[in-house]
């Protein structure tokens, strides 16, 4: 055989190597992904699906209500956004309660928390509140307040409706001016 032969032969054992390559290396992606499949690692086609809080109980509705108190003759307003909403247990909600300062100076108060019935506090979890610091509000400024709670689901069968109301008293000589 002459060199021009052989140089054919190569090069053509050569492009079916490369086409082989090339292949293997397209069908490589659906392979895998039957192979997962098929095995139950590393499922890819799970990735599509939305996760579900298995947490929250739907099957139960409980209502909550939203009040909100001032003492100390307190020049603010202070209100919920709204009074009452359904909530299942285990679900993460947020609400919001209004603050206005009506007097001409800042004032700082502090939130405390109550709970009817009394056996729902240990099942009412506030995650983001309010009450955890103390709020300055400056003369005549308005601000939102939000709440950010779930209801354990051990809360007992026979409560159905938990309120959550909020006192604000002023931190005596706290922010004067």
């Amino acid at each position: 055989m002459n060199l021009l032969t052989e140089n054919r032969q190569l090069m053509l054992k050569l492009a079916v190597i490369a086409v082989m390559m090339f292949g293997f290396g397209y069908l490589l992606v659906p392979f895998y992904k039957k192979i997962c499949e098929v095995t139950g690692i590393n499922n890819v086609l799970a990735a599509d699906v939305a996760p579900v809080n298995t947490q929250v109980d739907t099957s139960r509705d409980i209502t909550i209500e939203f009040d909100a108190n001032l003492r100390n003759d307190l020049p603010w307003r202070f209100k919920p956004r709204q009074v009452s909403m359904k909530v299942h247990p285990g679900q993460v909600v947020q609400v919001e309660y209004e603050l206005e300062n009506l007097s001409r100076r800042s004032i700082v108060g502090q939130a405390v928390p109550s709970y009817g019935p009394i056996n729902a506090q240990q099942h009412f979890k506030k995650l983001e509140c309010f009450c955890f610091r103390q709020q300055t509000i400056a003369a005549n400024e308005k601000r939102v307040l939000p709440v950010v709670f779930l209801i354990d689901r051990a809360l007992p069968p026979d409560v159905n409706t938990v309120t959550l109301s909020y006192t604000f008293f002023e931190v005596e000589g706290a922010g004067r001016s």
